[in-house]
């Protein structure tokens, strides 16, 4: 059975979906550089699912254990994760394996195991997606004007990263079920 969590996910990741199907529609050879923006804003919504994903699922887990624990622990633990969940900000391995650690005692990313994918390499890859989230939203990677550059995100890279970030979700959710 999907989190809740899950559930929310899949509804926030088709704006990404829907982002990189207006790019097709509009695309034309050689395409606009105007168009381009669809793939940089559907990078930077998938991850903020996923981003919203890890923040959903792990409030989804600790009220869990906290029904199970003193009144006073539980409050203390939600608070705690509360206020840390103010500053998570970037859904990086970095920042996704300590927070499941501290709160759950697990390294979540140790689940992430898919066809020609394992751990180390899908944290590597989440990290390298975050930081190319953070320099979309934050330096734009619009193109200039002038010679023409390499985009900062293509198309096919795209979709392929859409369907890590849904590969993550499922074998993080998959871990946290057992």
């Amino acid at each position: 059975m999907s989190s809740k969590a899950r559930l929310t996910f899949e509804h926030a990741i088709q704006d990404a979906v829907d982002l990189v199907n207006h790019f097709d529609k509009l695309n034309t050879q050689p395409p606009p550089p105007e168009n381009e923006v669809l793939k940089r804003a559907s990078l930077v919504m998938a991850l903020a699912a996923l981003e919203t994903y890890f923040e959903d699922r792990i409030v989804e887990a600790v009220d869990l254990l906290a029904e199970l624990g003193e009144p006073h622990l539980s409050a203390f633990m939600k608070d705690s994760l509360a206020n840390d969940l103010k500053i998570f900000h970037t859904p990086s391995a970095d920042r996704v394996r300590p927070l499941f650690q501290k709160y759950l005692g697990v390294d979540v990313s140790e689940g992430w195991r898919w066809n020609m994918m394992d751990p180390a390499g899908a944290r590597a890859e989440l990290n390298r997606l975050a930081k190319k989230r953070g320099d979309i939203a934050h330096r734009s990677g619009r193109p200039a004007s002038g010679a023409p550059t390499k985009h900062a995100v293509s198309r096919d890279d795209l979709r392929r990263h859409i369907h890590f970030i849904r590969q993550v979700v499922s074998a993080t959710d998959a871990m946290l079920a057992r």
